[in-house]
């Protein structure tokens, strides 16, 4: 288990977990701290509605999603801003029902700066990179 600034992250049998601040946007007085999954298989992330409805996050619109069986679901989406060890990003989130369980997403990854790397199982800073194009 690795630990950093109050938020950590959890690595076993191929699994990684992090702990991320959830919050409305950069300055709510209002966090929760979410222990998330990492899919970044996923484009978006999952919170609880439940989570969501402390935090006074609304969804703005409905979508559809499949899994990975083939089977499709409706799902609500809203917009979250994330932290990670200081660093954050708002991402688009979806409004988890019951049963749905908190995962991290690559938009959320992205916003934030961060890749997953798939042999340690860790994040790291995602190297950013910007086109020069002069004519």
């Amino acid at each position: 288990m690795w630990k950093s600034a109050g938020l950590k992250q959890i690595k076993q049998m191929g699994i990684t977990n992090a702990i991320l601040k959830v919050k409305e946007h950069r300055k709510s007085d209002k966090v929760a701290e979410v222990n998330f999954l990492i899919d970044s298989g996923a484009v978006y992330s999952l919170v609880p509605g439940k989570i969501l409805d402390e935090l006074d996050i609304e969804p703005y619109k409905e979508m559809t999603f499949s899994l990975a069986d083939g089977t499709t679901l409706i799902r609500k989406v809203c917009s979250a801003y994330f932290e990670f060890e200081g660093e954050g990003g708002p991402a688009p989130v979806i409004y988890g029902e019951v049963g749905d369980e908190p995962l991290l997403g690559a938009t959320t990854l992205e916003s934030l700066g961060l890749v997953l790397n798939p042999f340690t199982r860790s994040l790291h800073p995602m190297r950013m990179l910007m086109a020069n194009l002069k004519h």
